[in-house]
């Protein structure tokens, strides 16, 4: 009889699942979930983004008697789903939301609304859920149930954790004791335990389905002309709808307007827009009247649009839990997603000191989200089998079918058994107590301040492996994590203690393969460059050498320093960009039209000829146009040097530092322009030193500042010299 009712039940939802949302299947664990809910359990869902979350309280919700609350982030998101239910059904009164957006006069009507029966569904934030009038108000009328969305909101190791979230078990008591339904799209093991244990529901059925999204495309790349990367991108999956992501609402107006003059139709996405405009951005990228919406990832969006073809991050997010709830908006109905995030050392840093200055707790969980996240950008292991690994899911990496840039392209594989030894035994001297950024110093020999107040230099296995770097053992403790033989142990903040398979592998060690870390050096912050040869997009050694002999000829043709024709960032871009006209060779970094009509023709040729003759794939032609207001500023800097005005009054007027001022000028110069600053250096220096410095640097092989300064012993200042060479480069080179 119980299983000829429960069969019953069954078919009933399906019913109702067509009746309500004209579906004919429920999605993976739906059905049971929502039957649990019904059955007035408390429910607890952790479901990846695209799988269905919302149905598992919408249904129920619509079947029984009551409204049920819904706590929500996000304004954004809460009209997007009121919109949706509202799309379904013939009654607009189904469902509403309760935030800061709403009007008295609205307020009252949608407490009209549940009053009355007509609403089954009400959407509110935690900070409106705790004002006194809506709680006093709600105590009056019947509740189905409350559901939490985004529940990872409670606990302090979410990636977006909120304060008031951890009110929530309290303020439900005071309205209505109802089963509670907890819903997230990304919870570890602890985060899941934190949840359940504030919500006072350990004892809630747990519904976990699959992280992986086997349809997304999992790539990093390293932030080398990371704005050009970004257009040429998107101009090679033009009429697609993509998401990219910021670290900062200036970052984000400034990629937005730069995807505007460059012909892509864009919009920004923050929450320092009106309500107004975010809304109307929302629904004009969900009607596809833009393409492109640039969002900051400290500012999470409600848009659940199906067709999300990719999601780009410029920057790098604070966690992998952010990471996979923002990639997790592409391809939702199924089709291609691809994920392709940009990652610097720099975007680390940044991050690290955005943590300054909060509670020391708050710190560390902020740090080793963090270190997870540099773990994953940096791996060389399948990235399916990290971010899986990461919620605590087994997966085999032949299954990933080349879905990540680490199985589309292997990398070089070497026996790392000895390697491996080491580290271990290192966990096992030191009684599990360190974190990964010890045992990298103690094997490679560095000593740090913590390993001076441990004594650990003073043990005999001190730099055991330091003829591999920190990079290096970084790397290795990666790989033997998603390898199980070591975990971080989430309570004391990542120390690494071993598995039962690590204690086994000291017994018996045994083959364990290491893959090749990537290097992240070279990036767009950084004063390094990659070296290898090749095809465009990567920095072609070959050609930079070749380069360099032809401007080394020039200069003596001409009898002018090298560093006058085409300065070293120069040579480098043309070894990326690879320009074989001098219209292309103005857009090469420090290149004006100028510099390349009066240098250019034998460097374009030279180019030319060595595209041809090695068959190299050029970058896609493509010219980014830069921002009009960094133009109109350089104009006027130009133009008010034509007026004599003192450096010091144009900053002040641009808002900018004096240095910023010279670096502008700099910029102009070496791009082929000139300006006339003598006006103001004979302020400072007389005309015999004048012509000393001038006739140093049209002698010098180098026109580095620290050399000049040291060749005068100091005579003359660091700003002196950057003046004069200023106005060198003006008068020689253009």
């Amino acid at each position: 009889m119980e299983s000829e009712l429960h069969i019953e039940k069954q078919i009933d939802l399906k019913v109702a699942l067509r009746h309500y949302f004209g579906f004919d299947q429920f999605k993976g664990e739906q059905e049971a979930i929502i039957q649990n809910v019904l059955d007035g359990r408390n429910t607890f869902v952790i479901m990846p983004t695209g799988g269905g979350k919302s149905m598992c309280y919408q249904l129920p919700s619509l079947l029984m008697d009551g409204t049920a609350i819904i706590v929500s982030p996000l304004i954004a998101l809460m009209k997007n789903q009121v919109d949706a239910i509202r799309g379904f059904s013939e009654n607009e009164n189904v469902a509403h939301f309760l935030n800061s957006s709403l009007s008295k006069g609205e307020i009252q009507q949608v407490r009209k609304d549940i009053q009355s029966g007509k609403t089954k569904m009400l959407f509110v934030a935690p900070e409106s859920l705790t004002k006194k009038e809506n709680i006093d108000f709600l105590t009056t009328v019947e509740i189905s149930f409350f559901a939490i969305d985004e529940a990872h909101c409670i606990s302090e190791w979410g990636h977006d954790f909120r304060p008031e979230y951890r009110r929530l078990r309290e303020i439900f008591q005071k309205i209505s004791n109802v089963p509670v339904i907890a819903l997230t799209a990304t919870a570890t093991p602890k985060v899941q335990y934190d949840i359940q244990k504030n919500l006072n529901m350990l004892d809630a059925d747990v519904f976990k389905s699959s992280f992986n999204r086997d349809n997304l495309y999992y790539e990093i790349r390293p932030k080398r002309d990371v704005e050009k990367e970004i257009i040429r991108y998107i101009k090679n999956h033009q009429g697609e709808s993509g998401i990219i992501y910021c670290l900062s609402r200036k970052k984000v107006e400034e990629i937005a307007e730069l995807l505007q003059v460059n012909g892509i139709n864009a919009l920004p996405y923050h929450a320092g827009l009106d309500a107004g405009s975010r809304a109307r951005h929302q629904d004009m990228f969900l009607m596809e009247e833009v393409d492109v919406i640039v969002a900051t990832i400290a500012f999470g969006m409600g848009i659940d649009k199906p067709d999300v073809r990719y999601v780009i991050h410029h920057d790098i997010p604070k966690s992998i839990e952010s990471y996979y709830q923002e990639t997790g908006r592409a391809g939702r109905d199924g089709g291609i997603g691809e994920c392709v995030a940009f990652y610097s050392y720099k975007d680390i840093e940044k991050l690290e000191k955005f943590l300054q200055g909060k509670a020391i707790t708050e710190q560390e969980i902020g740090r080793q989200l963090l270190h997870e996240i540099v773990s994953y950008a940096e791996t060389s292991v399948c990235r399916r089998k990290f971010i899986l690994h990461y919620f605590g899911e087994t997966f085999e990496e032949k299954k990933c079918n080349e879905q990540c840039d680490n199985c589309r392209n292997p990398r070089e594989r070497t026996e790392g058994k000895d390697y491996v030894e080491m580290l271990l035994n290192s966990i096992v001297l030191m009684d599990e107590t360190q974190k990964a950024k010890h045992y990298c110093a103690f094997l490679s020999g560095h000593v740090t301040a913590d390993i001076k107040a441990y004594k650990h230099d003073k043990l005999s296995t001190f730099g055991i492996g330091k003829e591999k770097d920190e990079h290096f053992w970084n790397a290795v403790i990666r790989q033997v994590t998603v390898g199980g033989l070591v975990y971080k142990d989430v309570e004391t903040f990542g120390t690494l203690k071993l598995t039962d398979a690590g204690k086994a592998f000291i017994k018996q060690p045994s083959s364990f393969m290491l893959i090749k870390q990537h290097d992240f050096s070279g990036t767009d912050d950084d004063d390094s460059i990659v070296q290898t040869g090749g095809k465009g997009g990567a920095f072609d050694q070959v050609l930079y050498d070749l380069l360099i002999d032809l401007r080394k000829t020039i200069s003596k043709q001409k009898g002018i320093p090298p560093f006058v024709i085409f300065q070293e960032p120069s040579l480098r871009d043309m070894c990326l960009q690879y320009p074989i006209t001098l219209d292309e060779l103005t857009n090469i970094q420090g290149v004006g039209s100028g510099k390349a009509q009066r240098y250019g023709e034998p460097f374009v040729d030279l180019i030319a000829h060595y595209v041809s003759e090695n068959d190299i794939e050029r970058p896609q032609d493509m010219v980014v146009k830069t921002l009009v207001n960094k133009s109109v500023l350089k104009v006027q800097l130009i133009q008010n040097i034509d007026r004599k005005l003192p450096l010091e009054d144009i900053a002040k007027a641009q808002g900018k530092s004096f240095e910023d001022i010279l670096d502008e000028m700099e910029s102009i110069v070496n791009s082929g322009t000139r300006v006339n600053i003598s006006y103001y250096i004979n302020t400072l220096l007389d005309g015999e030193n004048q012509e000393e410095i001038f006739d140093y640097f049209s002698e010098a092989e180098t026109d580095d500042l620290v050399t000049a300064y040291h060749e005068f012993d100091g005579l003359y200042t660091e700003e002196e010299l950057r003046l004069m060479r200023i106005k060198f480069m003006s008068e020689v080179a253009n």
